[in-house]
Parts: structure tokens; sequence; C-alpha cells
């Protein structure tokens, strides 16, 4: 992580869960985190947990992802206020638990679309655009799920349908990058169960083998931590134990 000592580093969904472990690592190991969030008091608690200087590199924006404009307003802001991104986690998901078939469900479909994909995309596009600008090779990480290579999980419909589109979006964006001419690198981080808010209390009470957040984050600091030469584009982690 030496050449990323001081640089930028963007987290949308930094609140809890991955996010927030991922926010936590990365200003540990000496990057400057703007993470992004609804509740953003939750991120500036964070620092409770920081020692040293890195209570001081973990800064909080408000940010909705499912909202285009908000997505744009705090890109503009981080480049006023930091100058622009160099890493980017797109960790910011939601699960709503709805057939595609079910009556009266539109909101919730195009909540889980808008935020799972259009928000990665959008907020992808404008890091992309500052690493551009300034000529940075940069890192761009999507926090995907092992949903993502498999819709033979009960009861997940649209989440499923949107984390295969991150699949393919990491690669569409991987050969876009090398069109533009380049060095910007991608990975996708597919966990499987992870101990977070999104897990029900009866996956947790039926002793299911979880994973937990600082594992997550751990395999982002390893793939941001490769050198120039290497890109880590997929990479699926599961827990012990798992039956799938």
């Amino acid at each position: 992580m030496d050449r990323w000592q001081g640089k930028i580093a963007v987290v949308t969904g930094a609140s809890s869960g991955i996010g927030a472990a991922t926010a936590k690592a990365l200003a540990n190991a000496g990057m400057v985190v703007i993470g992004l969030a609804r509740r953003i008091e939750r991120v500036e608690a964070l620092k409770a947990d920081l020692e040293g200087s890195a209570k001081d590199r973990l800064h909080a924006a408000k940010c909705d992802v499912s909202k285009e404009e908000e997505i744009l307003q705090t890109f503009r802001w981080i480049e006023e206020q930091f100058g622009g991104v160099d890493v980017l986690v797109n960790n910011a998901a939601t699960f709503i638990k709805t057939k595609l078939v079910d009556t009266d469900n539109s909101e919730k479909l195009r909540e889980i679309m808008n935020t799972n994909v259009m928000g990665l995309v959008f907020c992808t596009r404008e890091a992309f655009q500052s690493m551009k600008k300034r000529s940075v090779d940069g890192h761009i990480v999507h926090i995907n799920s092992i949903a993502g290579h498999s819709t033979a999980l009960p009861n997940m419909n649209m989440y499923c349908a949107s984390k295969y589109a991150v699949t393919a979006l990491t690669e569409t964006m991987r050969q876009e990058f090398k069109q533009e001419g380049t060095k910007i690198k991608i990975t996708s981080i597919s966990p499987g169960a992870v101990n977070t808010e999104m897990i029900s209390q009866a996956l947790r009470d039926s002793g299911a083998p979880l994973l937990e957040p600082e594992d997550i984050a751990g395999a982002v600091l390893y793939a941001v931590g490769t050198p120039p030469r290497v890109q880590v584009h997929e990479l699926t982690i599961k827990p012990v134990g798992e039956g799938r």
C-alpha cells in the first residue's frame, strides 16, 4: 500500500458492514478516505475505532447513490476539497425481499436497480473521469456477491439480477478503461454470506457459516495493494463450510 499513502479513496455505503470495515482499513493503511452514506453520523462515529493520524484521514459525505444528482454534487465537492479520486470502492447496495411477479412492487424493484447498478455505474463514471483527467493509474473495486454468479439462491430475485449486472459491468468497464488508453484497474469481489445488516436473524441463528466485514475489507486491501502490473479482476470469497 506504499504507493497509496495520502491518496484519496472513496467508499460508498460506508456507514456499516463491509463499507465501514473498508473505510477503516484504508484509513489505517494511510489513505485519505471519504465515506459516502445517507447516515453520515455513523461514518463520523467510525473515527472512534481509529488511532492516531488515521482519525484525521476519515471524512464523511452525505450521498444517496440511488440519486444521480447527489452523486454528481458529491464528486464535485470531492474534487474541490481533495483534488480528485484515486481509489473507488463501490460497496453501497440494498436488498429488498420481493418477487419479480409481486403486485405493486415497482418502487422496490427500481430502488434495487438504482442503488446496486446505476449508482455503481454513475460513481464509477465520475471516479474514472477524475482519474483520467489527472493521469492517475487508479483502482475501482466493486463489492459484488456470489449472487452475481448464481441464481440458485432463494428469495433474492432482483438482487441476483443486479449483481449479475455488476459482474458484466466489471468486464465491460475493464475493456473501456483499456480502450481509453488508461492503466486504471478494476476488481470485482464476490463474497458469500457476510455478517452485516443485510443478513437475517434467522440465518444467523441457523448456525450457517458467515464471513465478517473485515474479511472483505482485507480482500480490498489485497487487490488495491498489488503491484501496478497485477490486476485482480474477480475474487470470490466463501466461508469455510458453505454448502453452495
